[in-house]
């Protein structure tokens, strides 16, 4: 490799190109540290749990265990929903239990262990969703299986699974059953390492009982669990909209419940709650035949309930888990029902991915909450239209470009580092109005031992292309020492499947020779070739060209 000697007021350039715009410039000091770079985003999750032990559900969990640096946690629903198994959208079945004649439970756990066998034996962990209600125990069985499909109200979706159960005697005895069941095939310590919550969004339509009803479901589920383990971890609610009013009523009432009031399932005062969970959503819409991105709405939903479980000293260092935080609310959507959907196949989805978690990470640091983990409700479809516009990390087997942002945060560890962007939006402004006037060139940067990367990207809310930017990168105290420097990138050349989809002319049945071509494009792609330079004084850096939705990872080691 080429040896590039530095001095402190110059920096690396890859491509030098001359704009109108002034380049933007990201500062970061190697020794100001602000946190751990702790993979909150290793969270994943999504409706259909029969995926899971699918063809394209297994390859696709493969490739999220290979990608991340600790456990990934998967949260699914309808763990517990009656039914013979069969996938469909937004639907899922395990049939974990029924009755028989005489009212006796009988439980199944053959599907179950088929989704959780999956996880373990890739090394995942279940963020174990405790739901949603078996035919045989809902107060409101009939109609009970749904048919949704893209198009339809989606309030066609709440059925008999969605009720209080008849019996919370029997519900509670069902996740004992469930509990103690997964410590005899898993082990002790395996189980004591997940995390178990209760249902799913219970302010809204996934819940049809009152909230002091799903306070009782929660009480018996929670007694549940620790009867069959009392060491194990429970927790919720998973409130929708946690920045709406009633979002924010339903947690302050939830964690007030647990903290003060009397116990529906043991009498006593308080129940346990070691992991809080809520929603957040962004709001995409269709501006002049584009997609136009919202992330105020989602930054607001994670800084309000920040805020709420900070405010109780009880729950103020309990483990948070954004249960959902998504660019909006429906992964089954696709854009030929919602053309607002629009930006799930392309960059547009990797640059708000990347650009949004650091500012949950921002977020978690402003309010010094103990922000676990972020769930991207975003898994694949199996048997579905390539590249139909579902939120999805893969189509048909093949990688979407926002998988490869996961794959480039999976390659940064250590300590988090403060930036400094010239161009980067502050984090009140994105709250309060998203990222709609320039472009939000800004970084997340993480340093190790012998090594530093750099996540960039070049956003904006409007879906539309624009003039690259020259992004000036300056790096203070690195070793004074030979550092090697690999970039990788996404953009509309590079780890970007869906562009060749398109020059292939979209096929909907592609040969195996380009089924093979597109899954090779949709990994995550170098660019250019390695540079070797010397940081003098402690000081280097890079210029980087990126594309409008560009993304790219900066990997210096030493």
């Amino acid at each position: 490799m080429k040896l590039i000697k530095l001095i402190p007021c110059f920096l690396l350039l890859f491509k030098l190109s001359v704009f109108a715009q002034q380049p933007a410039t990201i500062r970061i000091d190697a020794n100001n540290k602000i946190g751990d770079m702790y993979p909150v985003w290793a969270w994943f999750g999504h409706d259909e749990p029969n995926y899971t032990y699918m063809k394209d559900g297994r390859k696709l969990l493969s490739e999220l265990a290979a990608l991340s640096p600790v456990p990934v946690r998967m949260r699914v629903h309808n763990l517990l929903t009656s039914g013979d198994g069969k996938a469909a959208l937004k639907w899922g079945s395990t049939n974990a239990y029924t009755e028989d004649a005489n009212g006796k439970p009988i439980y199944n756990w053959h599907l179950v262990d088929s989704i959780f066998d999956t996880y373990i034996k890739l090394g995942m962990k279940p963020y174990a969703q405790i739901g949603f209600m078996p035919e045989a125990l809902s107060t409101h069985p009939t109609p009970y299986r749904h048919y949704w499909k893209p198009g339809d109200n989606y309030d066609d979706v709440y059925t008999g699974w969605a009720y209080p159960p008849k019996d919370y005697n029997k519900w509670e005895e069902l996740v004992y059953q469930w509990v103690k069941h997964s410590v005899e095939r898993y082990g002790k310590a395996e189980v004591e390492s997940w995390y178990w919550e209760v249902w799913n969004e219970p302010n809204i339509g996934y819940w049809k009982g009152s909230m002091q009803e799903f306070f009782k479901l929660y009480d018996y589920a929670a007694q549940g669990v620790k009867r069959a383990l009392p060491t194990a971890h429970v927790g919720g609610p998973e409130v929708a909209g946690g920045s709406s009013p009633g979002g924010m009523k339903f947690l302050n009432a939830f964690i007030k419940h647990c903290i003060a009031d009397t116990n529906y399932a043991t009498g006593k005062i308080g129940s346990p709650i070691d992991v809080i969970s809520f929603h957040a959503k962004g709001q995409p819409t269709l501006v002049n035949g584009h997609v136009r991105m919202n992330m105020a709405p989602q930054i607001r939903d994670i800084r309000e309930g920040f805020k709420i479980v900070a405010s109780y000293p009880e729950t103020k260092n309990i483990p948070i888990v954004i249960g959902e935080s998504d660019p909006e609310g429906c992964a089954a959507c696709g854009m030929a029902t919602n053309p607002s959907n629009a930006y799930r196949n392309g960059t547009m989805y990797s640059s708000y991915t990347a650009a949004s978690i650091a500012r949950e990470y921002q977020l978690a640091d402003s309010l010094g909450v103990n922000f676990m983990g972020s769930v991207s409700w975003s898994f694949e479809f199996e048997d579905q239209p390539w590249f139909y516009g579902f939120r999805d990390l893969a189509t048909n087997g093949v990688d979407k470009p926002v998988l490869n942002v996961f794959r480039m945060l999976g390659m940064m560890k250590g300590k988090r580092l403060k930036v400094n962007g010239s161009e980067m939006y502050p984090l009140k402004t994105v709250a309060d109005s998203s990222i709609r006037k320039s472009t939000d060139i800004g970084a997340l940067a993480s340093i190790d031992k012998k090594e530093m990367t750099v996540l960039l990207w070049n956003y904006h809310d409007d879906d539309q292309q624009d003039t690259a930017r020259t992004v000036n990168l300056r790096i203070d105290h690195l070793p004074p020492t030979l550092i090697k420097l690999t970039q990788y990138r996404i953009d509309n050349q590079h780890s970007n499947a869906y562009e060749v989809w398109k020059k292939m002319g979209s096929p909907q049945k592609p040969p195996p020779a380009q089924v093979k071509e597109l899954e090779k494009a949709g990994q995550l792609q170098k660019f250019g070739k390695p540079v070797t330079l010397l940081a003098k004084s402690g000081l280097s850096g890079a210029t980087v060209q990126l594309p409008r939705q560009g993304v790219a990872l900066l990997k210096f080691s030493w």
